[in-house]
C-alpha cells in the first residue's frame, strides 16, 4: 500500500463526527477548550483577521498601517489589502520567530492600527515586548495563532488572552479542522461587540459557499489517511514541484479575493465532536515532537530546532510540525533536494519571506530603508519536518540522515 506523511499532524476525523445533529455552539466550545469568556467563529483564520482589522479601523480611522513579521503568511497581506489598509513588514531577531523590537520601534508611529506577532508553527513566541512598544504608540495587538490552536503561554492561558485580539485557524492541517474555518478572540466587551456587529454585517450567509466546504469536509475525513494522502496531497505536491513551483507546492499561492460566509450548524457540530479529543492529540504531538528534536540533535547537532521562545517561561506550543534551520542556504536547497516530495512529509513552511513573493509584491510598501535581512535569512535556511505519527520511525530516521549528508556535503 502507498503511504505519505502529511506535512502536519492534523487531527483526523472519525466517522461519528460527521453525524447529523449535535451540539453547534462550536465558538461556546472553543471558549471553554481555552478558557476564555468568549469566541467568534468565522469561515477562516484570513476572515477573523479581516474581521477584526475592520472593527479596529471603524475605532480608529486615522490609523491604517499593521505591521506584520517579514516572514509569515502571505494570507496576511492579503487580509490586510481587503481592509484598504497598509502593509508594513518587522524583521525578526536573528535565527528567532521573536519580533525585532528595535525594528518594531522604529516602523510604530501615530498610523499604527495593529501589530501582527505570530506564533509561527505552533511555537510560542515573546509577545510582551511587541505589547508594550505598540501601546506606547497607541496601536492594538492581534495575535497571530493560526497554527496554534491549543499553545499555552506562562500560567497556562491560551496565547492571545494577554493582548487585544487573537486569531486561530481551522484549516486543513491546523489541528482541529472544519476543512476551513477560523476562531476570533477579544479581549475588550466593546471590541468583542464592535466584531460581532462587522461579521453580521459584512459576513453574508452563502449557502453555496457552505455547500462546497461541506463536501471539501467530507472528502477530507475520507482521505486524510496513509492511503489516501497520496492522490490528497502527494499527486498535486509533485506535479508543481515537476513544474518548478516551489510557492505552489508550499500551498502559498492564493488569489486575491478572500470567501466571506457564515459557517453552518453542520461544519460547527462537527467540530465540537471533534474538539472533545483535541487535548489528549496535542499531548501526544508534543510528547513526540521532543522525541524527535532529541533524534534530530543526536543525528544533526548543528540543526537548530525552533521551540517555544525561552522568554516565555512555561509555554506548551502546539507542534504541528517540527520548524528546523539548516545551517546555511545551501545545504538547505540539498536537503530539500532530497526530500520534498518523497512521502517522507519534509517541506517549507513558506516558499519566501514575504517581500520576495512577486505576486504579492505590490501590496508591500518598498523603502530602501527596509531590507529585513534576518526574515529573509530564516526564509533561506527553514525547513519543515512533519510531526504526525502516520510519519513511522524508520521514515523519521531516514529524514535524519537525510539532513545529515546535507550538512556534511554543504557545511
Amino acid at each position: 500500500m502507498v503511504r505519505e506523511a502529511p506535512p502536519t499532524a492534523g487531527l483526523p476525523l472519525q466517522w461519528g463526527d460527521l453525524r447529523p445533529g449535535g451540539d453547534a455552539d462550536l465558538g461556546g466550545a472553543l471558549a471553554r477548550f481555552l478558557g476564555v469568556s468568549s469566541i467568534q467563529v468565522e469561515c477562516s483564520g484570513t476572515a477573523a483577521l479581516v474581521v477584526a482589522l475592520s472593527a479596529l479601523r471603524a475605532t480608529a480611522p486615522a490609523r491604517d498601517e499593521v505591521i506584520a513579521p517579514a516572514y509569515t503568511c502571505p494570507l496576511v497581506a492579503l487580509a490586510v489589502a481587503h481592509c484598504g489598509l497598509q502593509l508594513r513588514l518587522c524583521d525578526l531577531q536573528p535565527g528567532s520567530l521573536d519580533l525585532c523590537t528595535d525594528a518594531l520601534a522604529a516602523l510604530c508611529g501615530p498610523r499604527t492600527l495593529a501589530v501582527l506577532p505570530t506564533h509561527l508553527a505552533g511555537r510560542v513566541t515573546d509577545v510582551a515586548p511587541v505589547r508594550a512598544v505598540a501601546r506606547a504608540a497607541g496601536a492594538r495587538v492581534i495575535e497571530d495563532a493560526a497554527q496554534a490552536l491549543g499553545a499555552r503561554q506562562g500560567g497556562g492561558a491560551c496565547v492571545g488572552a494577554n493582548s487585544d485580539m487573537a486569531f486561530f485557524s481551522m484549516a486543513v492541517g491546523k489541528g482541529l479542522t472544519l476543512y476551513e474555518g477560523g476562531a476570533l478572540l477579544v479581549a475588550d466587551a466593546d471590541l468583542r461587540a464592535a466584531c460581532a456587529r462587522v461579521s453580521r454585517t459584512m459576513v453574508p450567509a452563502r449557502w453555496g459557499w457552505e455547500l462546497r466546504r461541506s463536501v471539501e469536509l467530507l472528502g477530507y475525513a475520507a482521505l486524510y489517511r496513509p492511503a489516501g494522502l497520496p492522490l490528497a496531497y502527494g499527486r498535486p505536491l509533485r506535479r508543481a514541484l515537476a513544474r518548478g513551483d516551489h510557492i505552489g507546492a508550499a500551498g502559498d499561492d492564493f488569489g486575491e479575493g478572500i470567501p466571506l460566509h457564515r459557517v453552518g450548524r453542520w461544519r460547527q457540530a462537527v467540530g465540537t465532536r471533534a474538539l472533545a479529543r483535541l487535548p489528549d492529540w496535542l499531548a501526544q504531538c508534543r510528547m513526540r515532537a521532543q522525541q524527535r528534536i532529541h533524534r534530530l540533535r543526536e543525528r544533526v547537532p548543528v540543526l537548530q530546532v525552533m521551540e517555544d521562545s525561552p522568554a516565555v517561561p512555561e509555554a506548551q506550543g502546539t507542534w504541528p510540525t517540527l520548524l528546523v534551520l539548516m545551517p546555511n542556504a545551501a545545504s538547505r536547497e540539498a536537503a530539500l533536494h532530497a526530500l520534498w516530495g518523497q512521502g517522507l512529509g519534509v517541506s517549507l513552511p513558506f516558499a519566501h519571506a514575504l517581500p520576495d513573493y512577486p505576486r504579492y509584491a505590490h501590496h508591500i510598501p518598498r523603502s530602501t530603508a527596509e531590507h529585513w535581512p534576518n526574515g529573509r535569512d530564516f526564509a533561506r535556511h527553514a525547513l519543515a519536518v512533519s510531526n504526525s505519527p502516520w510519519l513511522g520511525d524508520a521514515d523519521f530516521a531516514r529524514v535524519c540522515d537525510t539532513l545529515r549528508r546535507a550538512v556534511l556535503s554543504h557545511g
